[in-house]
């Protein structure tokens, strides 16, 4: 079995990325998320992009740890907001990874925008970094629309906000699979997957 590194302390998405590791190659990955590492300082997302954060993020957890990492970046991408929350999602409110106080921030501020000006989409870019250097990048894309209440208990961020286009449940009202299958970060991975097995000869 492989070990790969997630570099994230975020339950949910760990969560998230088991499941769609464990999809793309059943009882192949041992995928350890940083709580297994206490002692490794959480990486500054010191990028403009996306793609900075989550190259960085793997990179730098690579080679602390010696062993290959994935990592990503994503975010709420709201029209309204002219991109915005983006690469600052997490900390959108003032502090980083209060849910509740950043989905009350994107809803207070588009309070007065119509139904039909409150798109948006989630952006996920996937990064995979190997101890010689060698990295691999790859993107997902969900549109939709912003809720005007929360809807559903299931994931996490702002997905009970978020209704995917042609759905008529919110992110967090699906059940796991059916939101793996259509998740940004899905995507990403999904992407991601053949060019690193290209790469290390069936790793993945």
């Amino acid at each position: 079995m492989h070990r790969l590194v997630l570099a994230t302390r975020n339950s949910g998405k760990i969560r998230e990325f088991r499941r769609i590791i464990e999809e793309i190659a059943p009882g192949q990955i041992e995928l350890m998320g940083l709580e297994e590492f206490p002692d490794l300082a959480d990486v500054e997302e010191t990028g403009s992009t996306f793609y900075e954060n989550a190259l960085l993020k793997a990179q730098t957890v690579c080679q602390a740890t010696g062993i290959p990492a994935i990592a990503d970046d994503s975010g709420l991408c709201v029209d309204a907001l002219g991109g915005s929350p983006g690469i600052f999602s997490a900390r959108w409110s003032g502090v980083h990874g209060d849910d509740l106080a950043n989905i009350e921030k994107v809803l207070a501020q588009l309070d007065d925008i119509p139904e039909e000006e409150r798109t948006a989409h989630f952006t996920c870019v996937a990064a995979f970094a190997t101890t010689d250097g060698t990295y691999l990048t790859d993107e997902g894309v969900l549109h939709g629309v912003i809720l005007r209440a929360p809807r559903g208990v299931q994931g996490f961020g702002y997905d009970p906000i978020f209704l995917p286009r042609g759905s008529e449940l919110s992110l967090a009202e699906l059940d796991a699979s059916t939101k793996d299958a259509i998740s940004h970060r899905g995507q990403s991975l999904r992407a991601i997957a053949p060019r690193v097995t290209q790469l290390l000869g069936g790793l993945l």
